[in-house]
């Protein structure tokens, strides 16, 4: 599903955030990425996602080279991505239903089937009964469900999350761990970024490391 060679990205000032990675995630796999702050989690998403493109080396996902992605079909790449953060990124002045159906109104889905699809979503996350709600209203923890509802309403084939459990307690944490244990179960692809290691050792996934940059060392979940 991804596949990495050799990749670097280098800032403005010579700073490399990614240095020299090859890595390899199979479609169907939960993988998590930890590292403390500057290893490199966060810029691995963003270079998966598009966000940012990388300075040398090569990316592929499903099946596509990500330096052969034009400008102008780096949307219709992104809708096989499901995007999660830390801060949500939510509307605050639109109810949760729009927030949700914010990606399917870009792609031109009508409002019929994009109304089914959002109440789909928010069901499995357990939001069905907060459509109207506006997010400045919910807990913490409801507003991250907000965020991955979004990113799962377009049907992707792969989900990245970057620290989405960041601000949460433990007991929410796991929640939404166990959200993304269902999505995983049903074949969809996740990397998720995290400092959560009792967390992620807890689900028994496969751990990816990294140090400046620098692929550490890929953990045995039951080790």
């Amino acid at each position: 599903m991804i596949q990495l060679n050799n990749v670097t990205k280098r800032f403005p000032g010579g700073q490399e955030a990614i240095s020299g990675l090859s890595l390899s995630i199979d479609k169907g796999e939960m993988v998590f990425v930890t590292g403390h702050s500057g290893a490199g989690k966060s810029t691995l998403l963003r270079l998966i996602a598009l966000i940012e493109r990388p300075s040398d080396g090569q990316i592929i996902v499903d099946n596509q080279n990500t330096r052969r992605v034009k400008r102008r079909k780096i949307p219709a790449y992104r809708r096989q991505i499901g995007m999660v953060f830390q801060d949500h990124k939510l509307l605050y002045d639109r109810p949760v239903f729009d927030n949700v159906a914010l990606p399917l109104i870009i792609a031109g889905v009508s409002y019929r089937d994009a109304g089914r699809r959002v109440r789909a979503a928010l069901d499995q996350v357990g939001l069905l009964h907060k459509e109207k709600q506006r997010p400045a209203t919910l807990s913490a923890g409801e507003q991250q469900r907000v965020g991955i509802a979004r990113a799962i309403i377009t049907r992707p084939k792969l989900l990245i999350a970057d620290e989405p459990t960041g601000n949460l307690d433990p007991d929410l944490s796991l929640e939404v761990m166990r959200i993304f244990r269902r999505f995983n179960e049903v074949g969809v692809t996740l990397l998720i970024a995290s400092h959560d290691i009792t967390l992620i050792d807890s689900l028994g996934c496969r751990r990816i490391a990294l140090e400046d940059g620098k692929l550490q060392q890929e953990a045995d979940p039951w080790q």
